[in-house]
């Protein structure tokens, strides 16, 4: 038996593989220049203060002197006390604002009008020479003392900061509530809740997303408005530096050792602002980002898996 074996014909050949697409970067040049420029005078900065005539061991021998930090902790202090003050009165004024009350809306307006239109050096200032406009505070039966002795200086910083501050948070939260769709304070009223309810239970908690960006901005900037407290006496971070500058004839390093502490403080402040508003954008946004510690961690796990990686 014969077996018949057909002859294959030829086989097509594969068609040649694309040649690969030499991609040339575009060339930023002035990118390289401007980046030139600015090191150049970050150096020339730096060479001109190294230059100076500038005691850069009289500020870590400061650092932690013991009237400065005195002034941190007032500092502190006098921040967190008027941005409660201005937070409680801001949400206060806010609801004035909005209401359909003429009296009550118009006594809101210009309060922020007087407020915002005036600089709270003079404000702080008129706070502490009312002395010399009345002898006695008297509020009948509650208090009654002399003047002098009822404004001290620590009333006197806490009154200009934080009544100022409640005409800026006042606008603030009127714009957080104005973001919140009518619909949900008529549906909640639908249901039988007071107007009062509504905005504490409903209103506000939608609110704080957009309130609480600008809030943490005003809190930041409230620690840096406080070196203007040295005008009524108050012993802060200014004062407590100057004084020590004065006494010590290092004047400029004391200033330098001030901006210091505001730069640490300010920057304890940012983080806390970054995770609160990370906090309130939980229901805006299904994936929140990740923060700066998770990806350094991704980064580092990443990179362990690449160095213990095995190559079969």
């Amino acid at each position: 038996m014969t077996t018949k074996i057909e002859k294959a014909g030829p086989v097509d050949a594969p068609p040649p593989a694309p040649e690969s697409i030499k991609a040339i970067p575009v060339r930023h040049y002035g990118r390289w220049v401007a980046a030139i420029i600015a090191i150049a005078l970050i150096a020339l900065l730096i060479s001109a203060f190294a230059r100076g005539d500038v005691n850069w061991n009289a500020i870590p021998d400061y650092f932690f002197d013991g009237e400065v930090l005195k002034g941190v902790r007032n500092t502190v202090w006098i921040t967190i006390l008027s941005m409660v003050l201005g937070v409680a009165l801001g949400i206060i004024l806010a609801v004035m604002r909005l209401s359909k009350n003429p009296v009550t809306a118009s006594i809101a307006w210009g309060y922020i009008w007087f407020f915002r239109g005036t600089p709270v050096y003079v404000q702080l200032l008129v706070w502490f020479n009312l002395g010399l406009v009345f002898d006695y505070i008297n509020i009948m039966p509650i208090y009654k003392d002399e003047w002098s002795d009822f404004m001290t200086p620590f009333l006197a910083a806490l009154l200009g900061l934080g009544l100022n501050e409640a005409a800026y948070m006042a606008e603030i939260c009127r714009a957080g509530i104005q973001s919140v769709d009518e619909g949900q304070s008529e549906a909640a009223q639908a249901l039988g809740m007071s107007h009062a309810k509504t905005l504490r239970r409903v209103v506000l908690p939608q609110a704080m997303r957009v309130i609480v960006p600008p809030t943490g901005n005003e809190f930041i900037n409230m620690l840096k408005t406080t070196s203007l407290v040295i005008a009524v006496q108050y012993w802060d971070l200014l004062q407590a530096t100057s004084e020590v500058g004065q006494n010590s004839g290092a004047t400029a390093e004391m200033l330098f050792l001030a901006a210091a502490w505001y730069l640490i403080l300010t920057s304890v402040l940012s983080v806390g602002q970054y995770y609160l508003e990370r906090y309130y954008a939980r229901g805006s946004s299904r994936s929140l980002p990740d923060t700066p510690l998770q990806r350094v961690r991704a980064n580092l796990l990443s990179l362990g898996n690449r160095s213990g990686g095995v190559n079969v």
